[in-house]
């Protein structure tokens, strides 16, 4: 079996489930019933990236709330989950999962910092050294530990590696435009996408 094929749906659009839906269902029970309905809505993301979040908002429209939800998943990106978490204690994985945390943990802080130039400023140098030190540890992982003399663990995570990259630029890039014009909608969508990427590469470890 292919190391990717666990990651298949696991797309910006379907950041809802993990960070809103599944922390909910762990709330209210563990049991088969909870199992059961996580892993249909698991599913339907493969199928339809998103329906998590549409159906999220859904409800709250028909109850009359609104809510900027890329905003919330943004502020909620950080958040404990067994799915993005690694479980091998080796001190390589140990610096990567802490670094990848400390990234996503200073992405979700944008919203609250937008409204404030030096903190946002400030906040934006804080990202760049996180994405340059969660890099660095994904290479010393490359370079340092035997399951990557494994010839296709290190094609599926030099391939996640590049996309991460791709996506830092990215957010780089949507940062100048927005000093140009000033939307900082389309900032907290590319950091989620940059969320995304960081969540790939950590639930792709943890299935090692």
């Amino acid at each position: 079996m292919r190391m990717d094929n666990d990651l298949e749906g696991f797309k910006p659009e379907s950041l809802a489930l993990y960070v809103i839906m599944e922390p909910v269902l762990n709330e209210i029970s563990s049991g088969p019933e909870s199992q059961t309905i996580r892993a249909a809505l698991k599913k339907a993301e493969r199928h339809n990236p998103g329906v998590t979040k549409d159906l999220i908002l859904g409800i709250l429209k028909a109850r009359g709330v609104q809510v900027d939800l890329t905003k919330v998943l943004l502020k909620l990106c950080a958040s404990e989950s067994q799915e993005y978490t690694i479980t091998r204690t080796e001190p390589q994985f140990v610096q990567l999962q802490h670094q990848s945390q400390a990234l996503k943990t200073i992405l979700a802080t944008l919203p609250e910092v937008a409204v404030d130039r030096p903190k946002f400023l400030q906040t934006i140098k804080e990202i760049a050294s996180a994405i340059k030190d969660m890099l660095e540890a994904v290479n010393i992982l490359f370079r340092q530990h035997e399951a990557f003399n494994n010839s296709e663990r290190r094609r599926a995570l030099d391939s996640h590696k590049r996309n991460f990259i791709k996506s830092s630029k990215q957010f780089s890039d949507t940062l100048k435009t927005y000093f140009r014009d000033g939307r900082i909608q389309v900032v907290y969508i590319s950091a989620i996408h940059l969320v995304t990427e960081i969540n790939t590469i950590l639930k792709l470890l943890r299935n090692l």
